[in-house]
């Protein structure tokens, strides 16, 4: 029986509410710690723009607060991020005693996968399409049309395009995933890539700017990982009834 059948649920609840605390309490910490850099993190998150930018150019705010309003997000998305590991660690402890055994045993290796899959998104947006991609737009300026990016702008643009990176690259550990719960298989994936080639680069076309460069950019990701998918489905898919008798006696008799 599983150790979460025997507390009531009140006692749940309180659970629940004290490892909350924990994990705003960490977000705060990081936040403030985050804070004394902002400028360092906000430069660094910008820096792939600033590459690409003509000598002397700059960010611009437009109104009086929005530099600080900027640097407080930027201080709070860097303060979830290091405070990623007590929030993983209390989701942990939290919904661990209600698994059994061999659940508790795939929980861990799946919250890691998921950390390792978006943190390589975020980081292949960061590294190889927001250079392309800020490059395109700034080839718009001509003599007369001078480009004058805001922080706010920015900031929003670029922490949307790394979440965005980073959820689509999920893609395989969610199919595989699907996979071993019986609701996908292999042939069902190779029989619709075509579909899915359409659903990314529609896809893609919603979750970043208006340009064909960036759009590729995240679709070509996107059917490699539709393959490694398929890899994945097919080493860990769930066998049907008739498939695992047949496993189970060629064991038996190799044992035998």
């Amino acid at each position: 029986m599983k150790e979460a059948d025997k507390a009531p649920f009140t006692e749940h609840l309180e659970e629940l509410r004290s490892r909350l605390i924990v994990c705003f309490v960490a977000v705060g910490i990081g936040f403030v710690v985050s804070y004394f850099f902002k400028e360092k993190l906000f430069e660094l998150l910008m820096k792939p723009l600033t590459d690409v930018m003509g000598e002397g150019e700059q960010l611009i705010f437009t109104n009086l607060p929005e530099a600080f309003f900027v640097y407080l997000k930027t201080a709070f998305l860097a303060g979830v991020m290091l405070a990623a590991p007590v929030i993983l660690y209390e989701f942990w402890k939290f919904v661990a005693p209600g698994l059994y055994k061999k659940e508790r045993k795939l929980l861990l290796p799946v919250v890691l996968l998921c950390s390792f899959f978006f943190i390589g998104g975020a980081l292949f947006g960061y590294f190889i399409v927001f250079p392309y991609g800020f490059k395109f737009f700034l080839g718009f300026a001509t003599e007369y049309i001078r480009p004058l990016p805001s922080m706010k702008e920015y900031f929003s643009l670029a922490s949307k395009l790394l979440i965005a990176f980073g959820v689509v690259f999920e893609l395989p550990l969610i199919v595989t995933l699907l996979s071993r719960l019986g609701f996908v298989s292999v042939g069902f994936l190779k029989k619709n890539r075509k579909y899915a080639l359409l659903l990314f680069f529609a896809g893609s076309a919603m979750l970043t700017p208006p340009d064909i460069i960036t759009q590729i950019m995240m679709a070509f990701p996107l059917m490699l990982l539709y393959e490694i998918s398929i890899i994945g489905a097919r080493i860990f898919a769930r066998k049907n009834p008739y498939e695992q008798e047949q496993s189970e006696e060629s064991s038996a008799q190799n044992r035998d």
